[in-house]
């Protein structure tokens, strides 16, 4: 039986891509202290590592596919291909971005102010690049975490972090200077494993599920009932993605009307639905949309 070798991020994007790829239609079970979680599907195999290691296992074809972020990939300048962006991450649904930031009393307001100083970050290799690029002579400092914590116990005069909200930033009495990076998480795949018809066929087909599961999110449909009378007034207020689903009840001078909506659309709606004549107003939610 053929089977594809595929990589689950650990750590802070592992629950979210767990529940991704339940919503997709696979359920991934754990197991304490298991780096390799069962599946319900006989033609997948999955692995837990490291998003920082994820490409590098990906470009030797120890794993013919995986979930990582865009920072890591590039970080390692791996030879990979991108199936699909994947917009997600522990928090939202937006991209993170990587950051400099320094003390708020510092007064460092650009990057050029950082000549000779020492910068501290886990993402040394886009860093270091991304300072020689502008001929500005830095000195980069590996950090194993707590990245935040470096600069106000001087460890370093700037910091370059990944961020989501910024939230821990601030709390830490730091300012950003400069927006590095955007990244976001990406099915990566092996080049050669993309060359054999199966796996790439196995491959898209997953990135096709999960972009449908992640277009889903904070979509609803809507399914209500509705007189001849009242059908086109009501259309007319009615939102879709392309256009209303409409059928006439059995014998009835009535209409079943459906569609699919953004979720934050639905309480200013449904009175007013309900007002146009709308009976019997069914919100459901929804897994995927393709």
């Amino acid at each position: 039986m053929n089977v594809l070798k595929i990589g689950i991020p650990k750590g802070s994007l592992e629950k979210a891509t767990i529940e991704l790829f339940e919503k997709s239609g696979w359920r991934i079970k754990l197991a304490s202290r298991n780096y390799f979680p069962e599946v319900d599907d006989p033609e997948l195999s999955c692995s837990i590592c490291r998003p920082q290691e994820m490409s590098r296992y990906v470009e030797t074809g120890v794993l013919d596919a995986g979930i990582t972020g865009k920072d890591w990939t590039m970080e390692n300048e791996s030879d990979v291909e991108v199936v699909s962006d994947l917009i997600y991450s522990k928090v939202s649904r937006k991209p993170t971005r990587w950051v400099i930031a320094v003390p708020g009393d510092s007064n460092i307001s650009k990057v050029e102010d950082l000549e000779g100083k020492t910068i501290s970050t886990e993402l040394v290799g886009v860093t270091r690049r991304f300072f020689a690029e502008r001929n500005i002579n830095v000195k980069i400092v590996f950090s194993w975490g707590a990245t935040e914590a470096k600069v106000v116990s001087g460890l370093a005069d700037a910091i370059v972090e990944v961020t989501e909200t910024e939230s821990t930033i601030r709390a830490h009495g730091l300012r950003v200077i400069h927006e590095l990076m955007e990244s976001n998480t990406q099915l990566i795949a092996n080049k050669a494993a993309l060359a054999d018809p199966w796996k790439k066929e196995k491959v898209d087909n997953i990135a096709m599920l999960l972009q449908g599961a992640l277009r889903a999110d904070r979509i609803v449909g809507l399914k209500m009932n509705v007189p001849h009378d009242k059908l086109d007034q009501l259309i007319d207020v009615l939102p879709s993605v392309t256009a209303p689903t409409v059928s006439q009840l059995y014998k009835q001078d009535w209409f079943s009307v459906e569609t699919v909506i953004s979720e934050h659309q639905v309480r200013d709606l449904v009175p007013q639905l309900k007002r146009l004549g709308a009976e019997g107003i069914i919100e459901y939610s929804l897994n995927k949309v393709i």
